[in-house]
């Protein structure tokens, strides 16, 4: 066999070693782990404003609540260090996993930041830090309601992707698009409730992209 056709091999083996789920949720970790790097440098990411693209972000809310929860990490971890002092292994093992939950902690937030919603002429890109990515066509947007939502039961067809569990627009598809979640399971979705920083702007700014789209095709049908 080629040396050349070696490296193409490496991503089918990787996949008889590694479950779906297990490669999804090291993607997840990788995604957070460089949206660190990202927040850090002041970058958003895949907002290209040359394109048209304008960004909204949707962290605001949480933000208060993620950096409770990474204060309540370095304290646990402060008092793990102090309690096993004299056992050095064990020390040394809950040390590595409470610094590296802290790392995830500030990671998941920085997600949220550096991964805004993005609307461009032809879509809007929903997300939910690194944990969801979903692209809508506006060709598929048949309305978008501006309505603040604090309760989200599951439901067939309904994607929510909530913020300090509260969402603020609601967009209606025509047509099922397919949301993939955490461990790589896709479902069919004709429903996306999403939060925004600003949701007033996102709101306004998708109706003019919808009106926009509509304008040609109702005068070529005149």
């Amino acid at each position: 066999m080629s040396s050349r056709t070696r490296p193409h091999r490496w991503p089918d083996r990787l996949k008889s070693v590694a479950p779906a789920p297990l490669r999804h949720l090291a993607g997840h970790e990788l995604r957070v782990l460089v949206s660190l790097v990202m927040w850090a440098a002041r970058r958003r990411h895949g907002v290209n404003a040359a394109a048209g693209e304008r960004a909204f972000g949707h962290a605001r809310g949480q933000a208060a609540i993620m950096y409770g929860l990474t204060f309540v990490c370095v304290v646990e971890a402060f008092g793990m260090a102090v309690l096993l002092r004299d056992y050095p292994t064990a020390h040394a093992v809950m040390l590595f996993i409470d610094v590296y939950s802290v790392i995830l902690m500030i990671g998941i937030h920085a997600a949220s930041v550096t991964r805004p919603h993005v609307l461009s002429p032809d879509a809007l890109r929903v997300r939910q830090g690194a944990h969801r990515d979903l692209r809508i066509p506006l060709s598929l947007v048949d309305a978008v309601r501006a309505e603040r939502l604090f309760t989200h039961e599951p439901a067939d067809g309904v994607l929510a992707l909530p913020v300090a569990s509260t969402t603020s627009l609601t967009l209606t598809l025509i047509e099922p698009v397919t949301a993939v979640g955490l461990l790589g399971k896709g479902r069919e979705v004709t429903t996306v409730r999403l939060q925004a920083d600003e949701p007033e702007a996102l709101y306004e700014a998708l109706r003019r992209r919808l009106v926009a789209r509509a304008s040609p095709s109702q005068a070529g049908a005149n």
